[in-house]
């Protein structure tokens, strides 16, 4: 670095030298020239004319002695070197030199010389000097030359100054950097430099010290840092390992050691690949492909790694890259491997009962779905068929509600117990919920097989579950489907078996029912029924018809029924009970009756205002569904909102409400009695009746059903006569309990003389009036109240 430094400073001067004091050299030593040249030249003219003159007469008169003695006049001057003077005639020819030198490589000038005779100008010979010309040197005079001396011994007094100093003051200290630099490089260790001047190079050497204490202090930082880090992942409790570029162990943690078996100095090196099971290391191997970005973060991946002493543990290996700034090692990654066999056995465990049913042992939905999907996948490879059996439990709820739910639970497992040795090991059992089961079945001739485990499960329910000293029998009903011949995915497969299932259900229960495009018909109606009554409710397409109920002993109208009617804008007026039967599945019912509910009190407020509608009265149906405990509160707030008196309206229940004999129900039947409101008993004697409803609810009107009604005119006399005891007997048993007695579906007038005969105070049907809307209803008592005025003025 030193002799860089200093050439290039030798070259620095010396550019400077050759740029600024040679061009001024040199420029001195021309003007010095041409002026020597200048002063040669004029004392040349000079000599020569002045000896030219003097020549004139010697020449003219051949006089040689005079002659050679001008010439030796001109020879004896420092600048001429020969003179030669001849005459015009030739006979003259006189030359003389300055000294014995021969004349060689010599300047000439001639010059005539001229006579002036009487006559004129003669030329009478010629005068030649010879001399030489004027060096660049030799035309210095000696002060110029001193100054040129002296000028040139400054200069390099100057620059050798320089170079000294340059050398001492510049040069040195670098040197001492240089070293200093060069030693840390060598030795490790930071060396200063020792150096001190107030100039840059000592604040060159100060910086240079100052940044050396500086990086010394940061490298022990660094190096108790590296000390803590090594400490820390040696001793976190963790196993901790490193990879590098291609995958080889580079740093293994303490625990890791003590985790594994192995030994640190051995495994260091290895392909850490080598230590997975050969099954996963494929895995292993192409984490990187499914992660390629440096930055990705991935949730890891799960081996089986292989420990020293043989073990193989569930390992879950996380990476992080690390960023070493060097583009060879930016593949280096840091990992944490967690022994995660327990947890992997545990997930087992829980993926098991994720798709169990804890009770009976059986897949549970998800299970069932997930082998669903598998058995037609089978299916479609190997072209065969697959057979799906849904199973619902008849009357399953009233084990429940009257022997408590460990009692169900025991019929299922039994149950359960009963079913598993039906089935073979291509076969599937599960249950999906509550008291329904699906199984599937699969191999040669299903449908044939699943046709006979229908007929053995109905068989089997033959005989009674035995539970706490309780003997128990049970029914199913169960809709099969078969796959592809009924269905062309696993969840169509499943719905179809399940809606065979219901349909079997709907016809009677306790049997098998093999789906077919029937069934699907009449889900499409059931669905749109569902739609129909849903966009009912949005535009108000429900109404209330009103029917009138009569006095039989006067012929007056003493109150309506209000009757459910969906009037469709396109398919007119709808079976009401098919939509209060899926009112009551979809959970509907509520606002359907809260509407026909105020549609009713609303239209019982425009009949009051006709004569003698004052007292007329509203009996509204309502499903058990109804019951809730804000309908007293609701039944009073729309009686106020209209201005009807609670004695005005009479709810309407069947035998389905109080044979649950619900502790809530009753209450709430109570507090709607209390307001004021009568209860009546609807369609009595056609369920399980029994006269303690009528001891036991607050029933103020007992409603003979119509098949009654009918029955009482029947051609056959012994069924005439015992329907007529009946109705005889429950209306005389209804007026001992003080209830008002209703008969429906009067037809005829010999109907409305036998009821009226038989007790029945009030009767209700075609032979009066239909079911109609409300304004037809009042057109009409408008027309027969006019026609009576006319009659009465008549009259």
């Amino acid at each position: 670095m030193a002799h860089s430094v200093e050439s290039r400073f030798i070259a620095i001067v010396s550019g400077a030298l050759l740029t600024v004091v040679a061009p001024l050299f040199t420029l001195l030593l021309t003007l010095s020239y041409n002026e020597a040249i200048r002063s040669q030249r004029n004392h040349i003219e000079i000599l020569l004319s002045t000896n030219t003159q003097a020549l004139a007469r010697p020449l003219w008169d051949l006089d040689d002695d005079t002659i050679n003695q001008i010439t030796g006049t001109l020879v004896s001057d420092p600048m001429i070197r020969m003179v030669e003077v001849k005459d015009t005639s030739g006979q003259l020819d006189v030359v003389q030199t300055a000294g014995s030198d021969i004349i060689q490589d010599a300047t000439s000038t001639t010059r005539e010389v001229i006579y002036k005779t009487t006559k004129g100008p003669v030329t009478v010979g010629k005068l030649t000097v010879y001399y030489d010309d004027v060096g660049l040197l030799t035309s210095l005079s000696r002060t110029e030359l001193a100054f040129i001396t002296i000028f040139i011994l400054a200069v390099l007094t100057i620059v050798l100054a320089a170079i000294i100093g340059n050398r001492f003051m510049v040069i040195r200290p670098l040197m001492r950097l240089a070293a200093a630099i060069e030693a840390t490089r060598r030795l490790g260790s930071r060396h200063h430099v020792d150096w001190r001047s107030k100039d840059e190079i000592g604040r060159l050497a100060k910086s240079f010290n100052e940044m050396q204490t500086q990086l010394e202090k940061e490298e022990l930082e660094i190096k108790n840092a590296h000390e803590r880090k090594t400490e820390i992942y040696n001793r976190t409790p963790a196993m901790l390992f490193s990879l590098d570029r291609y995958d080889r162990i580079a740093a293994v943690s303490d625990y890791w050691v003590q985790a594994t078996g192995y030994d640190r100095t051995r495994i260091l090196g290895l392909n850490f690949a080598d230590l997975i099971h050969p099954d996963d290391r494929s895995l292993f191997q192409q984490r990187k492909t499914a992660n390629p970005s440096p930055d990705a973060s991935h949730n890891g991946i799960t081996v089986r790694f292989h420990c020293m002493d043989g073990g193989v543990m569930d390992a879950l290996i996380l990476e992080k890259p690390l960023d070493s700034g060097d583009a060879a090692q930016q593949s280096t990654c840091l990992c944490v491997m967690t022994d995660v066999t327990e947890l992997s056995q545990s997930e087992k465990r829980n993926r098991q009962q994720a798709i169990s049913d804890h009770l009976t042992g059986l897949f549970n939905r998800q299970g069932f779905e997930a082998i669903l999907d598998l058995q037609i996948r089978d299916a479609d490879r190997n072209g065969s068929e697959l057979a799906c059996l849904f199973i619902d439990l008849d009357r399953f709820k009233a084990i429940n509600d009257n022997l408590g739910h460990a009692a169900g639970d025991a019929v299922l497992k039994q149950f359960t117990l009963k079913l598993e040795p039906l089935l073979t090991p291509l076969d599937s059992a599960s249950r999906l919920g509550g008291d329904e089961f699906a199984i599937l079945l699969a191999g040669d001739k299903v449908e044939e097989r699943a046709l006979e485990f229908c007929e053995r499960v109905c068989a089997m329910l033959d005989m009674p579950f035995e539970i706490e000293n309780n003997s128990i029998r049970l029914s199913a009903s169960i809709g099969m489907a078969v796959y592809p011949l009924h269905a062309s995915s696993a969840s169509e497969l499943l719905q179809n078996a399940d809606m065979a299932m219901y349909s079997r259900k709907r016809t009677g229960k306790n049997g098998s029912q093999v789906f077919d495009s029937s069934i699907m018909d009449r889900a499409r109606e059931h669905a749109e029924l569902e739609r129909d009554i849903a966009q009912a409710l949005s535009e108000d397409w429900f109404e209330a018809y009103f029917q009138p109920i009569q006095d039989l002993a006067t012929g007056q109208t003493a109150g309506f029924e209000a009757l459910l009617r969906l009037n469709h804008p396109d398919k007119g007026l709808l079976s009401p009970a098919a939509i209060v039967s899926l009112a009551e599945e979809n959970g509907t019912i509520q606002r359907i009756g809260n509407l026909i509910l105020d549609q009713s009190i609303a239209n019982l407020a425009r009949l009051s205002r006709l004569p003698g509608m004052e007292e007329t009265y509203v009996a509204v149906n309502f499903s058990p569904l109804q019951f809730e405990p804000g309908l007293p509160t609701r039944i009073a707030g729309v009686l106020h909102r209209h201005g009807i008196l609670p004695g005005r309206l009479v709810i309407e229940i069947t035998e389905a409400v109080i044979m649950k004999d619900d502790p809530q129900i009753r209450a709430i039947l109570n507090a709607i009695h209390q307001l004021g409101c009568r209860i009546a008993l609807d369609d009595f004697g056609t369920g399980y009746s029994s006269l303690s409803y009528l001891s036991r609810f607050p029933v103020d009107i007992v409603k003979i059903d119509q098949s009654f009604t009918r029955s009482i005119c029947d051609d056959t006399v012994d069924i005439r006569q015992r329907n007529r005891m009946l109705v005889e007997g429950i209306a005389a048993i209804s007026h001992k309990m003080n209830c008002t007695v209703i008969a429906e579906g009067v037809e005829t007038e010999e109907q409305k003389k036998l009821l009226t005969d038989m007790g029945a105070d009030f009767g209700q049907g075609y032979y009066f009036a239909r079911p109609q809307p409300v304004q037809r209803l009042i057109a009409a008592f408008d027309a027969a109240s006019g026609q009576s005025r006319v009659a009465a003025r008549q009259a």
